[in-house]
């Protein structure tokens, strides 16, 4: 699972703002790079918080005016320094997506991450508790694509013909933030609250009719959570074409060999070490996590 799409995709992403926002304090305007050096500082709070495995008071908190295109720009510093140290962008995440999702974290509207190669998890493999901050897991449907997908006017037929294979996939979602009281702001420049993943294995090409799908999260053999693919956006799919729109906002997009996470059918669980969790679907192989 590795990409070499993370040299353009960062480019684009870290372009200076048109209209630079301003990092804090009424009645200051600073210059762009001191803008440039206070999302950056808050991508290595993150970036800390992840390492050390302490979370960090919420950025909302202390910068209550702090607007989306702020907190998207701090995810892309925080990637950005990620991949200096040797990851790989591997994909993207599309969080938020269901109304149980929203409804859990008092939050209205999709938000979207980086899956980066140190956050795959192999298929029925073992993810160590210890490695992060506030755990909590969610099963999703997933996508790899076989063509680019950019620009605003990408068709759902384009997105439909660009899937190269489907997947059930389990999400670990991870806050370094904490989740308690936690805003749209927040989760942006958290990376969308990426954490962990697992894919099940690919069913070559679109899988029809999807959202139709019953996802069953189990925890130790029993049932947990459950959903129907519908409850994202409507449509898996959607979820994608959101994607490729606000990526399209930013001169960037999606690429062949992306993996992109669609979103969640059900609220989020918390995880304990010792459960093996799974999602499983009527049509697609399921996807196995082992908790140590």
């Amino acid at each position: 699972m590795r990409t070499d799409n993370e040299p353009g995709l960062l480019e684009g992403l870290l372009a200076p703002a048109e209209s630079p926002p301003r990092p804090g304090a009424a009645g200051t305007q600073p210059t762009e790079g001191a803008v440039s050096s206070w999302w950056d500082s808050e991508a290595r709070r993150l970036h800390s918080a992840e390492t050390t495995r302490q979370p960090v008071s919420l950025l909302s908190y202390r910068q209550p005016e702090i607007s989306l295109d702020e907190a998207y720009r701090i995810q892309w510093h925080g990637t950005a320094l990620r991949v200096a140290d040797g990851a790989r962008v591997v994909g993207h995440k599309v969080g938020l997506t269901s109304a149980s999702m929203q409804e859990q974290f008092g939050i209205d509207q999709p938000d979207s991450g980086l899956l980066l190669d140190y956050m795959a998890v192999q298929e029925d493999g073992e993810l160590r508790l210890g490695d992060l901050v506030a755990p909590r897991v969610e099963g999703e449907l997933a996508f790899r694509l076989g063509t680019d997908l950019i620009g605003a006017d990408v068709s759902e037929k384009a997105i439909r013909h660009a899937v190269a294979s489907t997947f059930l996939a389990l999400e670990v979602i991870d806050s370094r933030y904490g989740f308690e009281g936690l805003t749209l702001a927040d989760s942006v420049a958290d990376n969308a609250a990426c954490g962990r993943f697992v894919l099940g294995a690919a069913v070559a090409g679109l899988v029809p009719e999807l959202g139709a799908e019953h996802l069953t999260l189990t925890v130790d053999g029993a049932a947990a959570a459950s959903g129907f693919g519908r409850a994202i956006l409507g449509d898996p799919l959607r979820s994608v074409a959101w994607l490729v729109h606000r990526l399209a906002a930013f001169g960037t997009g999606l690429r062949a060999g992306d993996v992109v996470l669609a979103g969640a059918v059900h609220a989020s669980l918390p995880l304990s070490a010792g459960q093996t969790v799974a999602v499983g679907s009527p049509r697609l192989p399921q996807a196995v996590l082992h908790v140590a």
